[in-house]
């Protein structure tokens, strides 16, 4: 950061404020959903307008463009030394149903005024700057995620796709060709010449408005187990089969249930531990629950604690069923390992806020990003801005202007750093 003091450099949040809020409306408009919210899955038209239009949009901030074979669209700022790997940043393009317009979408527009004002400022950097926006990573549309980050680092083969079908039916193949990629048309995504990735993202949480921070430093993201457990027990008249000869299976579920939340509640932070849907058979109200099935999430940033956990659960499961009378059935789907930022560029970051009298606060993300995936192939790093309330994955997502401008200058100041001096 010596190279930052000493030039006085002054990336002023006042020049990104006006931007990034039209620019925010503006990307909104692509999948705006009439009774409010943003719906842009992947493939889908919303999809396919919104990577057109940003597209003309890093044209016009003078980047060169290009999409790959799944969808991926890149703007990039050539170097003086074009042989040097690229520095990266950006974010996803698609969204949840009924989403907010700032997941995502702020960490690309956010890279397109970053490298839009570098440009300008200071010519062209020492190393290749890009920015991306992600075709996919929320899960939305079919049952996986990180489709687009997947696909750079090789977790996914855009010519092998999963053998999946959204809720209509449609595979996710065919959509993708239909969407004209996965095709052969345009470059694979392999990459293997990013040197650091760095995004940007709301916090999806109340962490720093409660801490009246402008950035989050980002430490790590939380470890995931996914599961969907599944009891069986007896369906049964509810009001000619007495207590003591009943095997209810939702009596049961509900138990486990509570042996979740009070374990949870004796673990360190940030471990967390939720059940958010809950199916039950043949759901009459007089008619005994005979078959239920239930999700299980678990996050922690220490895998020790995760792993020891994910192996306690089903055997505490296992002895409430059969002290019931039940039989349980436990799948697992998602297992994702904690993730660790890179330690020297969060002190880049760390300097870049100390330099400029920006309150900052150091954390864990207890929701899953692309970084964590792009991390197994470079340094990798993320920085929050508040999220008002905490609100996400709603039409009433919302972040300040001027906290968004916030992240920006930061943001700016730190590709200024890795891409024009000689570090």
């Amino acid at each position: 950061m010596n190279k930052i003091s000493e030039t006085q450099l002054r990336f002023d949040p006042a020049w990104f404020e006006p931007d990034i809020a039209e620019a925010i409306d503006w990307l909104a408009a692509y999948g705006s959903d009439p009774g409010g919210g943003v719906t842009r899955l992947l493939y889908s038209p919303a999809w396919q307008e919104a990577q057109t239009a940003l597209a003309g949009r890093m044209e016009k901030a003078g980047l060169a463009t290009r999409l790959d074979d799944c969808g991926n669209l890149f703007g990039r700022l050539e170097g003086s030394r074009a042989e040097q790997k690229t520095i990266l940043t950006g974010s996803h393009v698609d969204t949840v149903r009924h989403g907010g317009k700032y997941d995502g979408a702020y960490g690309i527009l956010a890279g397109i005024l970053a490298l839009e004002f570098l440009r300008k400022q200071f010519g062209q950097p020492l190393r290749p700057l890009e920015v991306v926006s992600l075709c996919e990573e929320e899960g939305s549309r079919f049952p996986l995620t990180y489709w687009g980050s997947g696909n750079l680092t090789g977790r996914y083969a855009v010519h092998t796709p999963p053998d999946i079908a959204d809720a209509d039916g449609t595979t996710l193949q065919s959509a993708m060709n239909a969407a004209g990629f996965g095709l052969g048309t345009f470059s694979s995504p392999r990459r293997s010449d990013i040197a650091r990735f760095i995004e940007l993202h709301v916090e999806q949480g109340f962490v720093l408005e409660r801490e009246r921070a402008s950035i989050g430093i980002v430490q790590g993201i939380v470890g995931q187990r996914r599961y969907t457990v599944r009891v069986c027990g007896s369906a049964n008249h509810a009001g000619t089969t007495p207590m003591k000869y009943r095997q209810d299976a939702l009596l049961g579920a509900c138990e486990m249930i509570e042996w979740l939340e009070r374990k949870a509640l004796h673990q360190s932070e940030p471990f967390v531990s939720t059940v958010g849907q809950l199916h039950v058979k043949p759901n009459s109200s007089n008619v005994i629950p005979g078959d239920v099935s239930f999700t299980v999430d678990i996050r922690d940033a220490h895998l020790a604690a995760l792993q020891e956990f994910s192996g306690e659960f089903p055997e505490a499961f296992a002895r409430i069923a059969a002290r019931r009378g039940l039989k349980i059935e436990i799948e697992e789907w998602m297992n994702m390992n904690p993730f660790r930022m890179n330690d020297e560029m969060n002190k880049t970051l760390a300097a870049i806020c100390h330099r400029r009298s920006l309150p900052f606060h150091t954390m864990f993300s207890g929701a899953g990003h692309d970084t964590q995936v792009i991390g197994q192939l470079c340094p990798a790093t993320m920085l929050f801005v508040p999220s008002r309330s905490g609100i996400s994955h709603s039409p009433h997502e919302y972040s300040a202007a001027k906290e968004l401008a916030a992240g920006i200058a930061v943001l700016t100041e730190w590709l200024y750093y890795y891409g024009y001096t000689d570090v």
